[in-house]
């Protein structure tokens, strides 16, 4: 008599489909708002990390993305295009191109404070539970993230 394969856990059950789950319902419910302010998603995490830390690199927001140069480089032009951002080379290398925010960029941000309070007002979840939550998910990120570096 052959062995029975162990059943896989129900979807509902898997973390892996629950956060992607979470992510598409979080992105659906910005677009409306990102649509306003002529944003996509991965646009506004660039200009994010740019309010956090304003004449970053190219390499330098893919790093705090995790994301690649060559991902990043698009999504910057059309910010510039879209006078958002301006590019410079580096005078020491040129292979580094620095990104800073123009002041309309700049102005952008406190346009974009709705998409906190969107997310705390659809979750249920008291602000302490999202930042906990928040704790959790990056830890599960930082430790994914270093095994897989590992292997």
């Amino acid at each position: 008599m052959a062995a029975k394969a162990k059943a896989p856990f129900p979807l509902d059950e898997q973390l892996c489909f629950s956060l992607y789950g979470a992510s598409i319902a979080i992105n659906r419910a910005y677009k409306p708002l990102l649509d306003e302010l002529g944003l996509t998603y991965p646009q506004y995490l660039v200009l994010s990390s740019l309010w956090e830390d304003d004449g970053l690199t190219v390499s330098g927001i893919g790093a705090r993305l995790a994301l690649e140069a060559s991902t990043i480089t698009p999504l910057v032009k059309r910010l510039e295009q879209a006078g958002l951002v301006e590019r410079q080379r580096s005078a020491r290398d040129e292979r580094q191109v620095h990104v800073q925010l123009t002041k309309a960029g700049r102005d952008l941000r406190s346009r974009t404070r709705c998409l906190a309070e969107l997310l705390a007002d659809r979750s249920g979840m008291a602000p302490d539970e999202l930042v906990e939550l928040n704790r959790q998910v990056q830890r599960l990120r930082d430790a994914m993230s270093g095994s897989a570096q590992q292997d």
